[in-house]
């Protein structure tokens, strides 16, 4: 199978992409963290989409433009194609994420507010 294009960036976005994953699996993440994976995971799906656009505008140019090759339309469209299959996984990372931030916060909160309670009456 073809390999997704890689972005300038390519080893922060696996990094972000591997941690995610992870969270998503199970694994405990720190409040700053859950943060961090939120706002690096829309940063990437926005630049996805981006290159999405950018890919579907060269397509556009290039079926019109007589003298372009069938190859390289074939190979855009693979590029749109993973785009659009990385971009999917992530959205659906970035749900469950969202989802289990909201678990983790709520007990988070509910393992604190016993400690909190017994301060106030002090």
């Amino acid at each position: 199978m073809d390999e997704p294009p890689r972005f300038p960036n390519a080893q922060l976005d696996d990094a972000l992409t591997e941690r995610l994953a992870a969270v998503v699996a199970g694994a405990e993440p720190t409040e700053a963290e859950l943060r961090t994976l939120a706002e690096g995971g829309q940063a990437l799906a926005r630049a996805l989409a981006a290159s999405i656009r950018s890919s579907e505008a060269r397509l556009t140019d290039l079926s019109a433009d007589p003298a372009s090759a069938v190859s390289e339309l074939a190979a855009e469209l693979r590029r749109v194609e993973l785009l659009r299959v990385e971009l999917d996984d992530l959205r659906a990372d970035l749900a469950v994420l969202d989802r289990r931030a909201r678990a983790l916060r709520g007990k988070w909160l509910g393992r604190d507010a016993p400690a909190a309670a017994s301060r106030r009456s002090l």
